[in-house]
Order: structure tokens, then sequence, then C-alpha cells
């Protein structure tokens, strides 16, 4: 939303723009008015919002910046458009409350065995056309850490999708789906279970679906808790299962797929404080949980809050999609 000094100046330069004999009238796009932080243009036939992006940011997918300058209006030739050339909340800050950014949890896909972690994919296709529809956008986790870093402005109602184990369904049932609404996901694979059956993934899927811009993290070797000792084990043994569980899954990762695996997520949704330190000494820079809520700017990155999508019914999920915490900043 546009400051009470900024909507002053776009109405007198709306005004004069388009008074008879000023200005140069409504055929002609180009510029009309620029500051440091922003800019007033006119559109002309060929412009669009990505064109205007791709110009003044460098990046056609920043074009949610313009749009929600402007109030998400839909954009004709002719009209004038504010274009932003400062990002000006890297936080989600704003007058009347602060953002936050809700991390959806799935498992399985498909019809399958009945099992609140086996989302059918009719409900998922749903849920995904849902937020394409009403202007979610899914970011990254890359995205999500400039974000609580406060060094990075993200859409106001960002959301990431992500996908816990590494099932065989990911690839041949909501992969189609996401690539329908134009979205990818964070993957969250433990390593025993790739490659293991049929029904698992594979390194060469998780190589083809990096490659189409998913993001692949760390969900442990086994899947075991990592916040209590097994039966008969001792403490040092504990913490020595936890450190091979954290550092061995992310060596094996960073191998296969050639990267720096900096994302991870706590088996069975479990932390602590103990294993978030452990986490961060293993090279971990972001980590998620299964405790409801949003994540701030302010949010422990090692201890994010995520939703497990278990329910079918739209009214369930959209309770998930709290973007915006309503208070007063003045």
């Amino acid at each position: 939303m546009v400051s009470f000094r900024l909507f002053c100046i776009v109405l007198f330069w709306a005004l004069f723009l388009v008074l008879p004999g000023c200005g140069t009238g409504l055929s002609a796009g180009g510029v009309k008015f620029r500051s440091d932080e922003y800019l007033f243009y006119r559109l002309g036939n060929n412009d669009t919002v990505a064109s205007l992006s791709e110009r003044f940011w460098g990046d056609a997918g920043k074009a949610w910046l313009i749009r929600e300058a402007n109030g998400n209006t839909d954009f004709r030739p002719g009209d004038l458009v504010i274009v932003p050339l400062k990002q000006t909340r890297p936080g989600g800050l704003y007058e009347n409350g602060f953002q936050g950014v809700p991390i959806l949890c799935y498992h399985k896909f498909g019809q399958g065995k009945a099992s609140v972690m086996n989302m059918p994919a009719h409900a998922f296709d749903q849920q995904m056309r849902y937020l394409k529809e009403n202007d979610y956008h899914v970011i990254t986790p890359h995205d999500l850490m400039g974000f609580l870093e406060f060094r990075q402005q993200i859409p106001r109602r960002s959301v990431i999708i992500s996908i816990d184990d590494g099932y065989r369904s990911v690839r041949d049932v909501a992969w189609p789906i996401l690539k329908r609404y134009g979205f990818v996901a964070t993957l969250f694979v433990y390593t025993d279970y790739i490659g293991i059956s049929s029904k698992a993934l594979s390194w060469d899927d998780l190589r083809e679906m990096k490659a189409a811009g998913f993001t692949i993290g760390s969900h442990s070797v086994s899947h075991s808790d990592l916040t209590r000792p097994g039966v008969h084990e001792t403490r040092e043994q504990f913490l020595g299962r936890v450190k091979h569980e954290l550092e061995t899954s992310k060596k094996i990762i960073d191998r296969e797929l050639d990267q720096e695996t900096i994302f991870f997520s706590f088996p069975f949704g479990r932390s602590d404080p103990g294993t978030i330190a452990m986490a961060k000494a293993a090279g971990y820079k972001m980590a998620v949980t299964v405790e409801r809520g949003t994540n701030p700017f302010f949010s422990n990155p090692l201890d994010l809050r995520r939703d497990m999508i278990l329910k079918r019914d739209m009214k369930s999920f959209v309770s998930r999609l709290i973007t915006f915490n309503s208070v007063s900043l003045r």
C-alpha cells in the first residue's frame, strides 16, 4: 500500500498528465516522472508489468513489486503505473502490522491407502488453484532466508510448499499439479530412503526436480528422533547419533546433487535447544518443525513453524494461509 504522500503525488501527476494540453497524452507510453525511490510510467500498447519489471529491475519475476504498489489492479495501455525502484519493506513491516510466511507441509499424494498423510490429487489441485487464483506467491527457502535476515522484500502473500520424506508420488502426482500453476516446492528427504524401492524418489529424480527449480533439503539419514535417546542409548551414543544424522545426510545430498545443503527438516518435527545448536554446527542455516503458525522476520531461522496439511476441506486449508498479523506499529 502506498503512503499518503505518495498517493498525493500520484494523484497530482495522474491529473496533470491527462489534462488537455498537458504532458503527452494517453497515447504515448514511457517514463513521466522519476525519483530515487519510484517512477511513474505511462503504459504503451506493447508494455506489460513483466516487461517493466525486466526493464527496471532486470528480472521479470519482480513484477509482483509493481502489482502490489498499484493495489494488484489490472493494467491497460494508457494507464499510469507506479514502478518502485527500491525495496521498501524488507521485513514486511507496515503501519498496521507485519508480514508472516506460512510453510505448508505435505508427505504423500494420490489415492493409495487411507491416511491423513496421503493427499488426494484432486484436493491438492484444488488447494494449488486457490493459491494461484488468490494472488499467493510460492517462494523458495532462499527467499525466506533473505526475508528473515531483513535484507529482502517478498510478496505480501508469500507461502512455501514443503514436502517431506521423498515418496515417488511427489514426482508422479504432485509435480504435474505444481507445474500447472507455475509453482515449485521444497523437498526434505532422508537419505536412507532415496532409491530404496519403486515407492521412493531416486537421486536422478531429485536431480531432475532440482533442475526444474525445486529446493532439496535434508530430513536426516534414517528419520530417527533427534530429541530423545533410544532404548539403552547412552548420552554419548545419543549425541553421536544426532551428529551422524545431521552431518552425514548433508554430505550425501551435497555429493549427489552437487550443492551446499543448508535447509533441514527435523524428523517428526521435533526440535529442542540441543538439536538446534547441533544443526547450526553441522552447517544448516534454516530448519523447520511442525509447530503450527506463521513466520515473521524475527523468527528463529533454525526453529521455523510449519503447518501439516492433513485435512482435505478448503476451509481448513485457507485457515493455514495467515500472511499478515494486524497490529498498530505507529
